[in-house]
């Protein structure tokens, strides 16, 4: 393919599409970023928004190395540095701990739209990437010549090098290359607020698992807690339909009064849970980033987490290739992505799941395992610490974003 409009067409501006963009500012390429709500709606407002995410040291990296990290604590960042976590079905225990660690802090809290609109703000400042905004993929084709043609809902048309879905969970650029998922439902919903505890939350992240899924409580920067309530559709809605006395009533009940009583609810959401991973995250010309190539259990909070290692790791992957002399959607190149992210992502995806389904188990000698579980684990001083440092993300085969200044 000797023309195209773009080199490089990143179909979805959230968190992941916008750190690709970005992670690419270098490159000798011309880029376009296709966001489908405006800016003035992605903005952050007063009101702390309900979907946030716990966002591990290396994510904080790779948004320091784009240069957006500084725009995110100038609006809000909520550190943890502390987390507890406990079977409501028996006896058994952990406590993650910084201070144990020699780390100053476990990781951060952060809203979703304080992440997207600090990384779309550095975006419109490269002279390398086009922000297009409000815009959405309509449809897409290969050419004939390799590559690309996209076409927008408002009727443009341009060919692109390298297409990359970064349009989440329901990709519209997945479907348009016909790769498969494999998954399944697990028929529960994540309940979503923000609430004020009685007491602090210590700048800890608490995890209760009950048998219909696990209650957190992340810790906010003005001392409330969001609240993920993962349970059946059917208590969800249930949850959702109760005024907010009896919501605070119902929550402070089943969290066992660790941090006093429930005094303010804010607006609850929900929204289901799968699992879901694409056969693959490449074709000639075309990858897949983020939920677009997977979806995993919120529990431990690693989706974010992945997603922004794929978009780290594919723009390591494209500026190697091309300075080795190849195209920017060579398969050669796309397949050293993939392999580098299929090996760390298919294994957290089977943990996450295991530990939904180990949890969700009622059968007593069950409970009784993974109760002296935990607590062998919570005394294992150096297992405990591993799963840790490997959930910070200080340990693992990282990209360079990822990886902290030698």
């Amino acid at each position: 393919m000797t023309n195209a409009d773009y080199d490089l067409v990143i179909a979805g501006g959230g968190m992941v599409g916008s750190t690709l963009a970005c992670a690419l500012r270098d490159a000798d390429l011309k880029i376009a970023l296709l966001e489908s709500a405006p800016l003035e709606r992605i903005r952050p407002g007063e009101e702390t928004d309900l979907r946030v995410s716990a966002v591990n040291r290396a994510s904080q990296r790779i948004f320091a190395a784009v240069d957006a990290w500084n725009d995110m604590t100038a609006w809000r960042v909520s550190p943890f540095r502390d987390m507890r976590v406990w079977d409501a079905g028996g006896f058994g225990q952990i406590h993650f701990d910084s201070a144990t660690l020699g780390e100053p802090l476990l990781g951060w809290i952060i809203e979703n739209r304080v992440i997207q609109y600090a990384l779309l703000e550095r975006v419109r400042q490269l002279p390398a990437v086009e922000l297009l905004c409000p815009a959405a993929l309509e449809t897409a084709w290969p050419e004939d010549a390799g590559g690309w043609r996209v076409r927008l809902t408002d009727g443009r048309e341009f060919t692109t090098r390298l297409l990359v879905g970064a349009d989440g969970a329901q990709s519209k650029v997945r479907e348009l290359a016909e790769i498969d998922t494999r998954g399944w439902s697990y028929h529960q919903k994540a309940l979503v607020a923000n609430v004020r505890t009685a007491e602090p939350h210590q700048e800890t992240a608490w995890q209760r698992f009950l048998p219909t899924g696990p209650l957190a409580f992340l810790p906010l920067h003005d001392g409330r807690c969001s609240i993920v309530w993962s349970t059946t559709p059917e208590q969800a809605d249930q949850l959702l339909a109760l005024d907010e006395y009896n919501f605070a009533q119902a929550l402070t009940e089943v969290f066992e009064r660790r941090l006093g009583e429930i005094v303010q609810v804010g607006p609850r959401g929900a929204f289901p849970l799968r699992l879901q991973h694409a056969r693959a995250y490449v074709k000639p010309g075309l990858a897949l980033i983020g939920d677009a190539a997977h979806v995993v259990h919120p529990l431990a909070g690693q989706g974010v987490n992945l997603g922004l290692l794929d978009a780290a790791t594919l723009a390591e992957v494209l500026l190697d290739g091309l300075a080795a002399g190849h195209e920017v959607g060579a398969l050669r190149v796309l397949r050293r992505y993939e392999r580098w992210r299929k090996s760390d992502n298919l294994p957290m995806l089977g943990i996450m799941d295991g530990f939904k389904r180990l949890f969700g188990n009622s059968l007593p000698p069950v409970r009784l395992l993974r109760n002296l579980g935990l607590n062998l684990i919570d005394a294992a001083g150096p297992l405990k610490n591993a799963m840790a440092r490997r959930a910070m993300g200080l340990e693992g085969d990282l990209p360079k974003l990822a990886r902290a200044a030698s």
